[in-house]
């Protein structure tokens, strides 16, 4: 079974809610067809075909990757 990046997967889901918020405040023709691009590629990268479930999965991802002492990913190398 191939893992998703974390990276991309935080970047899709950030760019998905921001697309939603700005559609939901103003709908416009660019950022429609920008959120359908990115709920595509979201799909694709957790390997289903429903949004709710890849926004599901990716968030079942970036939290399995964070300790259980609350403090978050380290990104410091």
């Amino acid at each position: 079974m191939i893992v998703p990046d974390p990276k991309v997967a935080r970047t899709l889901l950030t760019r998905y809610a921001t697309l939603r918020i700005a559609q939901s405040e103003q709908e416009r023709p660019e950022a429609a067809r920008e959120l359908q691009d990115v709920t595509y590629t979201l799909c694709v990268l957790m390997d289903t075909s429903d949004v709710g479930e890849a926004l599901a999965a990716a968030d079942a991802l970036l939290d399995s990757l964070t300790p259980a002492t609350g403090r978050g990913l380290s990104l410091a190398v």
